[in-house]
């Protein structure tokens, strides 16, 4: 079945102040972040009518435009307000949303002293990022060549769209060599995460996962984690070494695309998908669902 090109759906989108047609939704092509970058943007869910964590979501994406020195023109009440008007418009109980800001096309060059921040809300109806029978199986792993930079590199803590690129790269070549997605370890050689979201590892009733001091410490992450408590397992978060992937006998991974997928296989080293982590893809579920 081909895919549509999402500049060819059908609905709404809010931009710069405006609902206007979906189709009628552009940007210059001399726009500032598309030629460097500067972009940022979140990845939401509605689940029943309602968007999940949506308020931590808008305060993240604030805090993603100050990290870049992006001037925000829209404070958290007035982006929820927004992402709210919008939803109401695309009248879709279940759907992603997307929010993104980018300097637009008043200046050309690294500096971008005198760029106008724009921004768009859009919200169209997208199933799980894994398909449920694939998620339920786990999903395949590859380790990327590409490593998560220093964060005396980048800012590593915004969602940026340049921080991206490397994801990219590495899901390609994952899914090349017949894997869904790929591993990423840091700078220093340490467990990361996958290509758009966070990892767990079990050891028993205990999950181990990769302290975020270099990615991002996802919303999804931090709803899990909280999870995992409630379900009586402890979490322990820490510097991981590749070697020690042999040593677990689950792992998962958690993002707002993705939910929670569990893995079955990193490379050469297989995952059971255990009770626990089935309890916590229920309950996760459940929650989002509420």
């Amino acid at each position: 079945m081909a895919l549509v090109p999402f500049d060819q759906l059908q609905g709404k989108i809010w931009m710069d102040g405006d609902i206007v047609d979906w189709s009628d939704a552009h940007i210059h092509v001399l726009s500032h972040g598309l030629h460097y970058g500067s972009v940022v943007f979140e990845g939401e869910r509605i689940y029943n009518g309602k968007i999940f964590q949506s308020r931590a979501h808008s305060q993240r994406l604030v805090g993603s435009a100050q990290m870049l020195g992006m001037d925000m023109p829209y404070s958290v009440d007035e982006l929820e307000q927004i992402k709210r008007e919008t939803a109401d418009i695309q009248g879709l109980d279940d759907a992603y949303v997307r929010v993104v800001a980018w300097r637009g096309s008043d200046q050309m060059g690294i500096s971008a002293q005198a760029t106008k921040t724009h921004m768009a809300c859009a919200i169209w109806a997208w199933p799980s990022y894994f398909p449920l029978e694939a998620r339920l199986k786990g999903i395949k792993l590859q380790t990327s060549r590409w490593k998560r930079p220093s964060p005396d590199t980048i800012p590593c803590h915004a969602k940026a769209a340049g921080l991206y690129m490397i994801c990219t790269l590495s899901k390609h070549e994952a899914e090349a060599q017949g894997f869904d997605d790929a591993l990423m370890h840091d700078y220093r050689g340490y467990v990361a995460e996958a290509t758009g979201a966070n990892v767990f590892f079990q050891d028993g009733k205990t999950l181990h996962t990769p302290t975020p001091d270099c990615f991002l410490n996802g919303i999804t992450r931090q709803t899990v984690m909280q999870l995992a408590k409630d379900h009586g397992l402890e979490v322990i978060e820490r510097h991981i070494k590749p070697e020690e992937i042999a040593d677990f006998h689950g792992c998962f991974i958690t993002g707002s695309a993705a939910e929670v997928t569990p893995v079955a296989l990193i490379d050469e080293h297989e995952f059971v998908v255990s009770d626990e982590i089935r309890a916590l893809l229920t309950a996760y579920d459940a929650l989002v669902r509420a």
